[in-house]
């Protein structure tokens, strides 16, 4: 019996004593029968009757739910111990994270579970928000779909992720160990060495592909992939690291091929109609020398250079319909690939799915600009006067081209036509987006471009007026013929119509064009448009 009440004595020491929250839970009543001064305090009870006396009967843990509580007791009963991290409310509105223990037992006969309550310490929180994010990043780096390697100064492979594992075809765990040079083909010389001296020398990030367009990896088995890569680094015991992600972009290689071999062949048909028309203006030209001579071969000629117009309006209805399906069909697979945003690297799949779509829109723009001058040399082409407000006709025209902004390149506006004027505002944003496009497309990063207008006397004077390249002399006096371009701009996609259209459009204005322009300074091209006033109703 005395040892029955040392014991006893000695627990309610232990109990009573202890720092941290202790209490003795009873299954049967789904309650606590006992808790400590300090499991008291640590709550915010005023007594240890005020905590027993609890209402809800239960503790205040939002993200531990009753059932994931009896969940937790359950498991304690089948093997002894078991414990939680969750967050406790207390009833002044206060919380904290805390460490539930609980440890089953059996008193006189009866089922028992002691729960210790040890709050959180904000060193144990960070430990474990870093074991979170160290778990977060390995899952986000074994599982990315894109290939990432991490290599020493010495070229030696220290980490790869799965993707790289598969890209390469090497068996799983491989690949660190190796020599970085293993993934190269034809690395045998000092060229890639002396590159990652100099990379160690000045780590920087690079982008994919900066710098070459024609990178290749080469696989366990020999062969070889195209592939882009980005660099980047981080230093860890004094060490420096290097992270290379590697993209395989064989289908976007394959996707580049078709996409040039159809410009080539949308080239070679415009080669074959030019030749066709240059053939039958020959033909013409001899016919109309003998026409006194030759009444009815004259009349042959008029129904040839028929014919000719009919063939070249129906070479352009063909070339847009059977064009058109295919590009439409490759930017909605674009379109449809883009809502896939599950991956982490999403943004980086977008920016190359971009790429596709503005190849595709580019060519789709090459077909409407055939059948914009199909439709003016069939006389097809009418004005329709109507009101417009100048300032935001220009404005919904700079926004139209701000997708294609280069880098820093900025649009200024000065335009003194506050009043409505009348006249064909289809006809007019069409050559403002052709003249705004041209202006940007010929211009550097950082270049500015200024679009000025003025009406006065019912004459409307618009100007754009860029940084870009300019135009030789030479080339200027031609500028205005279809499918020319200046010879310093060969290397600039483009199909030599756009101001060949302009000029027609403002034939149909009863407009003017001036183009002034100077080699490396800039061009400024000035439209004058006649225009009406009409009195508000």
């Amino acid at each position: 019996m005395a040892t029955d009440h040392f014991a006893h004595s000695l627990t309610d020491v232990l109990i009573n004593q202890a720092p941290e929250f202790l209490g003795v839970y009873d299954p049967g009543q789904g309650w606590f029968t006992r808790v400590n001064p300090a499991g008291v305090q640590l709550l915010g009870y005023a007594s240890e009757q005020a905590f027993l006396s609890e209402p809800a009967r239960a503790l205040r843990t939002p993200a531990l739910s009753a059932h994931d509580w009896a969940l937790l007791r359950e498991l304690c009963r089948r093997h002894g111990r078991q414990q939680a991290e969750t967050e406790i409310n207390c009833p002044n509105g206060s919380a904290f994270v805390a460490c539930i223990e609980l440890t089953y037992f059996q008193a006189e006969s009866m089922p028992s579970i002691l729960v210790r309550i040890t709050a959180q310490t904000r060193l144990h929180q960070v430990e474990h928000e870093l074991a979170q994010s160290v778990r977060r990043y390995e899952a986000v780096f074994a599982n990315a779909t894109i290939g990432i390697l991490v290599c020493n100064r010495a070229g030696t492979i220290v980490s790869a992720n799965q993707m790289a594992h598969q890209q390469f075809a090497y068996p799983e765990g491989a690949l660190p160990g190796l020599r970085v040079e293993e993934l190269i083909p034809n690395a045998g010389s000092r060229r890639h060495e002396q590159l990652r001296q100099s990379f160690n020398a000045h780590p920087q990030v690079r982008a994919m592909s900066a710098h070459r367009s024609d990178l290749e990896g080469l696989r366990a088995d020999a062969s070889v992939f195209p592939v882009e890569v980005s660099l980047s680094y981080f230093n860890l015991d004094a060490e420096l690291y290097a992270v290379a992600y590697i993209l395989d972009i064989t289908l976007k290689r394959q996707a580049d091929q078709e996409l040039l071999a159809e410009r080539r062949r949308v080239e070679r048909l415009n080669a074959e109609l030019e030749q066709k028309v240059a053939n039958r203006t020959y033909a013409l030209t001899s016919t109309l020398a003998q026409l006194e001579l030759h009444k009815n071969e004259l009349a042959k000629a008029l129904t040839a250079e028929q014919e000719l117009g009919e063939l070249k309006s129906r070479f352009v209805s063909m070339a847009s319909h059977e064009f058109r399906t295919p590009l439409t069909a490759v930017l909605t697979s674009a379109e449809l690939i883009e809502q896939y945003t599950a991956d982490a690297q999403q943004d980086k799949r977008l920016k190359h799915l971009d790429r596709i779509r503005q190849s595709v829109l580019h060519l789709n723009n090459i077909l409407e600009e055939f059948l914009a001058v199909g439709r003016i040399e069939e006389g097809r082409v009418l004005t329709c006067a109507a009101r417009v407000l100048l300032p935001d006709l220009l404005q919904e025209t700079i926004t139209d081209v701000q997708g294609l902004l280069k880098a820093g390149q900025t649009i200024g506006q000065e335009v003194s036509c506050a009043a409505p004027i009348w006249l064909d505002p289809s006809l007019l944003r069409k050559i403002m987006v052709n003249l705004l496009s041209n202006a940007l497309k010929y211009s550097g990063e950082n270049a500015r471009v200024v679009v000025r207008a003025q009406c006065r006397g019912q004459q409307l004077t618009l100007s754009v007026q860029d940084e870009g390249v300019g135009i030789a002399p030479e080339d200027q006096t031609h500028l205005f013929e279809r499918f020319f371009r200046a010879r310093n701009v060969a290397y600039v996609p483009g199909t030599g119509l756009g101001l060949y259209i302009i000029a027609k459009y403002l034939e149909l204005m009863q407009g003017t064009i001036v183009l002034h322009s100077t080699l490396g300074v800039g061009t400024t091209v000035t439209l004058t448009i006649p225009y009406e006033n009409h009195s508000a109703d």
